[in-house]
């Protein structure tokens, strides 16, 4: 059976993204559902898999990155508003028999993601 998972790497300063919380949501046009909060651990990552089994199916899903408050926390100098604060991410799954894992690069005025394994 296939998972989703995810973890958050702050690449200005080389670390994990620790603390920071993240909304799942399953989409269907434009209905957005709400399956799960978590938050990263001291690795960036989640103790488990943000979706498995059933709940893991074929469909869109968003990701929601509240890395406001962890930018705020990390950063020497930091400007309000921030540039970035709750990054949502959306994506496809189409064989949820597989790993779908998608990473948050993050910097205070960048990100980029991915489908890992």
């Amino acid at each position: 059976m296939g998972y989703l998972t995810t973890h958050v790497l702050d690449t200005a300063n080389g670390r994990p993204g620790q603390g920071i919380i993240i909304d799942v949501y399953r989409l269907s046009g434009t209905r957005r559902e709400h399956l799960a909060t978590v938050t990263t651990n001291d690795d960036g990552r989640c103790d488990a898999p943000l979706l498995e089994g059933e709940a893991f199916a074929v469909g869109e899903y968003e990701l929601v990155f509240h890395a406001g408050d962890y930018l705020r926390r990390h950063q020497e100098s930091t400007f309000e508003p921030l540039f970035l604060d709750v990054i949502p991410l959306r994506f496809g799954v189409a064989d949820a028999s597989q790993h779908y894992h998608v990473p948050l690069l993050l910097s205070p005025y960048g990100y980029t993601t991915y489908r890992g394994s």
